[in-house]
């Protein structure tokens, strides 16, 4: 079975997990020091955000230059160590690719802009004339604003997110062609797949028409051109060994719609973000696991699931914060860790993090941020650099005193040093989940009959995975109960689950224990 189906692939933002030279910001020699904690917590893969040149309007996703290494995270031949120290560990490495825009201080762009209307440097973006003063259609920014920002002979150019982002034209050959030649680039020296940015919205509406309100599809996602792109990408790949993956951001209104990307011919995997979004509730959490397994069995593709990344509210804080929401994230990591397919974490997670939603303004970066006026404070909350330990005032994060975004007082209590000495932190946790996964029955899901606040299902017969969605503690259903006699409690969220009773907000695992501890089926 390939990797990837199975696989726990964790996430690491270079600008916060872990700083080499004490300038407060991380970058890739910090990452490789930390490689070995990766390999202890139990996980598979790392998928790394950019880490390119870039005049960083959007953190690296403004990518100026797509074959390097941006000065402040080091060098290619850093790079290069980053892999040959994960594979040593047994670590395989997923890479961001930005592909439905580029930074506007990418040469590209700046020939484009040299150049006249109708050029072919032009033809790479997507210039259009305006309707009068006016830009060409009343497309709006993901990050405030509108989507067009004019030059000064006269046309717009499109930018979905950030005018330092210029949307690519990807019906263009010069496109299609370069990032052909960028898969390659990283291939060869030695990548295991690459996680693609705003995968849904590299195809746009030819007529750019209007969006009319309450209009549900959008012409600029999710636009059935796009599969002919990820055809000509799976053909890269497909010609390399070693068994590489990608892995799609895909919005889109339906599982249905999302598991067409996930075809045999096109991406291997994509996040599934109707798991994220699902309320911290028995009802919401089963249809989106129902939903998200029904659609991508049609295709043969795995399920992947994932709580938090760089771009949501931390889940701590998005199921009630505080011990609230600690606990339930304690048993949502549970559930996603026993569901069949792979698992993404987002660094941090595993330490109970939760949303710093106190940053000053002043520090913000996020430029959802700074385009909305302050009316949306941004993802900056989800990005403070890791609490390690106590060895520095950066809590570890680096030799220096500063982080690029301000640590809170109370993380002293959640670092990785503390954290492992205490048998009940989450870290450890989500290192026995981890450890314990491997052993898991390689089955489907079926789920048990169940009452109220509770899920329960079994994976073959040796494994069966019990949630309490509810705030008050409550006996295990009966049917539940008789599977369960006959097998061991051997791994819960909360310290007060019993056999027969499980907190509110908790989960547990049930095993049949094979003679060398491991899990039967």
């Amino acid at each position: 079975m390939s990797w990837w189906r199975h696989a726990v692939i964790y996430q690491v933002y270079v600008w916060s997990f872990a700083d080499s030279d004490g300038d407060g910001i991380g970058d890739l020699q910090g990452v490789r020091s930390r490689l070995p904690y990766l390999r202890d917590l139990g996980v598979d893969a790392v998928w790394l955000n950019p880490f390119y040149p870039s005049p960083q309007a959007d953190n690296g996703y403004d990518v100026a230059d797509y074959r390097d290494v941006d000065p402040r995270f080091g060098t290619l031949a850093d790079a290069d160590a980053l892999l040959r120290d994960a594979h040593a560990l047994g670590l395989r490495v997923i890479i961001d690719l930005v592909p439905n825009h580029t930074s506007s201080e990418h040469p590209w762009f700046r020939e484009a802009l040299a150049a006249a209307p109708g050029s072919p440097e032009r033809g790479r973006y997507l210039f259009r004339d305006g309707r009068g003063d006016e830009p060409p259609n009343n497309w709006m920014s993901n990050f405030g604003g509108r989507a067009w920002t004019r030059v000064p002979d006269g046309q717009w150019y499109l930018h979905l997110f950030a005018p330092e982002q210029p949307d690519l034209d990807w019906t263009t050959t010069d496109v299609r062609e370069e990032f052909h030649s960028i898969l390659r680039f990283w291939l060869d020296r030695g990548v295991d797949g690459f996680r693609i940015d705003v995968a849904h919205g590299l195809a746009k509406d030819p007529q750019m028409r209007d969006v009319d309100a309450g209009q549900a599809s959008h012409p600029h996602w999710d636009v059935d051109e796009v599969h002919d792109v990820y055809r000509g990408w799976r053909r890269v790949l497909d010609g390399y060994p070693g068994d590489r993956v990608f892995v799609g951001e895909i919005w889109v209104q339906t599982v249905d719609r999302l598991a067409l990307y996930l075809r045999p011919d096109e991406l291997h995997t994509a996040f599934n973000f109707a798991f994220l979004t699902a309320d911290f509730s028995a009802p919401a959490l089963r249809q989106a696991v129902d939903d998200s397994m029904r659609a991508l069995e049609r295709v043969g593709a795995p399920p992947t699931w994932v709580l938090s990344n760089h771009d949501v509210v931390r889940h701590v804080t998005r199921y009630g914060g505080g011990e609230l929401g600690l606990r339930r994230a304690r048993a949502a990591a549970l559930l996603m860790l026993a569901l069949p397919g792979s698992a993404y974490l987002y660094q941090g997670e595993e330490l109970g993090l939760p949303e710093v939603e106190d940053l000053p303004d002043a520090v913000r970066r996020d430029p959802v941020f700074h385009r909305s006026g302050g009316a949306e404070l941004g993802r900056d909350g989800c990005r403070v650099p890791l609490p390690w330990s106590d060895a520095s005032p950066s809590l570890g994060f680096g030799p220096g005193e500063a982080t690029w975004l301000p640590q809170p007082a109370a993380w002293k209590s959640l670092t990785v040093e503390r954290q492992t000495t205490d048998p009940g932190s989450i870290l450890n946790l989500y290192r026995a989940a981890l450890a314990r996964r491997r052993d898991l029955p390689d089955a489907g899901l079926t789920w048990i009959p169940t009452t109220g606040d509770m899920l329960a299902f079994r994976r073959g017969p040796g494994f069966l995975c019990i949630v309490n969605v509810g705030d008050d503690a409550a006996p295990v259903p009966d049917p539940v109960l008789d599977e369960a006699r006959s097998a061991s409690l051997v791994l819960h969220s909360d310290p007060r689950a019993s056999g027969e009773v499980l907190p509110g907000g908790s989960a547990a695992w049930y095993a049949h224990s094979d003679r060398d501890g491991g899990l039967a089926g």
